[in-house]
């Protein structure tokens, strides 16, 4: 089940608000709990006895590096702590990695193993990065250990941040998953932001993505410059507005049943450097690496080559998080070199040019990246680079451009390209501030929520009606 799907918007969701807000409080958990496992188990009905038992490990971990630490047994503290580990990475191996593993193995080595071709649970990336979280604050004694196996049971299914992330760390909602206070205010902002995201998804990703899909699908030797540049645009799109709009609707749902989840995505198109980039990026993700791989490796505290070293790590561990392919690899190392240059000069070049420049090189850097993150080999990546730089050969096959140029699409492009950017909400506040009485400030609200209402009936048709609505998250 996904958000954007008629039984989640017109049966599951209703259902799930109309019960959590008529139950007492001390039932309120246990009913997101079993929403959270139906939920996962309507499209992943044998994974969800994976997450179960991944729950069921990081609980006993955590109860007995807490024990072991307040009886002083170092030794037995380290152990359990690289058990739990080995337990969430493991997993992520097993499911996400074994067929790469034994594709690369079989070519390295000339062999001829078997692919395993397990099935990959979907979320599985999401909530085993929250496992290894909760396990890894615990030791660090940054929260505290869970004794209610149904309270961290509710932590690592929770279905608005399940399979679509943000990556919510045990540290930032352990109080809240103990004790939390809904009222109607915070959860009118959270059905506001809900649509937002779904209008996001629906509206632009949708349109966006079936371009990017039906160019994607020409053989890229066929292609022109002009569809290579009308693919990488599309796919900027969408992935943004899939990406950003799933972590609007996660929070927003966050908020309708009392939590408060970070914001992951704010307006990183206007960066002007990478470094900028990946901290308006799916924030939850970048923040999660840096505290629990970048600082552990050392951070910036071993001198200049270290640093850059440890770069590097991240930034090809973030790519095969993504995905088991090459194509991720070079994804993630794309950026983490990028990083590295900036942090060797570049970046003070930077400062001083002329902001549209930077912006243009920021812009520049991310396409050429999601021709990666998009493209199914490394040699189908490349062939399409030349293409974009007009190093390809033009296609005599009759395939162009304007095949896919709709004015539907060119109307999404302009929306998008101004959606993606905080001048909406810049002008929304602007216009409410300089409101001159009640009356009218009254007046702008009463019209966004006209506006928010035309928004949710136009996607919630939309979802209805089309065919394509993808799910980009299966790989992650």
């Amino acid at each position: 089940m996904v958000f954007s799907s008629t039984i989640f918007l017109f049966l599951f969701l209703p259902l799930t608000i109309v019960l959590y807000y008529a139950l007492p409080a001390k039932l309120k958990n246990f009913l997101l709990l079993a929403a959270s496992l139906v939920f996962y188990a309507w499209g992943e009905p044998l994974a969800v006895f994976l997450m179960l038992f991944s729950i069921a490990g990081n609980y006993l971990m955590g109860r007995l590096i807490a024990w072991s630490m307040a009886a002083g047994r170092a030794a037995i503290v380290r152990g359990t702590l690289v058990a739990a580990v080995a337990l969430n990475i493991g997993m992520l191996v097993v499911y996400k990695y074994s067929d790469f593993l034994v594709f690369n193995l079989n070519s390295l080595l000339d062999l001829n193993l078997p692919l395993p071709n397990i099935p990959l649970p979907i979320g599985i990336s999401f909530f085993t990065f929250q496992a290894l979280s909760y396990v890894i604050d615990v030791y660090r004694e940054e929260g505290t250990v869970q004794k209610n196996v149904f309270s961290l049971a509710l932590y690592i299914s929770l279905f608005p941040q399940l399979i679509a992330g943000p990556i919510v760390r045990y540290r930032d909602v352990d109080a809240q998953i103990r004790a939390r206070k809904t009222d109607y205010r915070q959860m009118l902002r959270g059905v506001a932001l809900f649509i937002v995201g779904l209008a996001k998804k629906v509206m632009v990703a949708n349109v966006a993505g079936e371009v990017a899909d039906q160019i994607f699908g020409v053989p890229v030797a066929n292609w022109t410059g002009g569809m290579a540049w009308l693919a990488v645009a599309s796919y900027t799109l969408q992935i943004y507005f899939d990406f950003s709009g799933y972590s609007d609707m996660a929070i927003g749902l966050g908020r309708i049943f009392g939590f408060e989840f970070l914001e992951n995505f704010r307006h990183p198109y206007v960066s002007q450097s990478i470094r900028e980039f990946w901290r308006r990026w799916h924030i939850s993700l970048s923040t999660w690496f840096r505290d629990y791989v970048y600082v552990p490796l050392g951070g910036s505290r071993n001198g200049s080559a270290r640093l850059y070293l440890n770069q590097l790590i991240v930034f090809l561990l973030c790519g095969l998080w993504h995905g088991a392919s090459w194509t991720f690899v070079v994804w993630g190392l794309w950026h983490g070199m990028f990083l590295v240059l900036e942090r060797m000069g570049i970046g003070a070049a930077l400062e001083r040019a002329w902001r549209p420049v930077r912006h243009l090189y920021v812009m520049a850097v991310v396409m050429a990246g999601w021709v990666f993150f998009r493209a199914a080999t490394l040699p189908e990546a490349w062939r399409i680079l030349r293409t974009l730089v007009g190093a390809g050969a033009e296609s005599g096959s009759g395939y162009s451009a304007h095949l896919y140029l709709t004015p539907l699409w060119l109307l999404t492009a302009a929306a998008g390209c101004v959606a993606c950017t905080p001048i909406p909400a810049a002008l929304a506040q602007r216009a409410l501030r300089a409101a001159p009485s009640a009356r009218i400030r009254f007046s702008l609200r009463l019209a966004a929520t006209a506006g928010l209402l035309a928004l949710l009936t136009y996607s919630a048709i939309s979802v209805a009606c089309s065919a394509y609505n993808p799910f980009i998250y299966f790989r992650f």
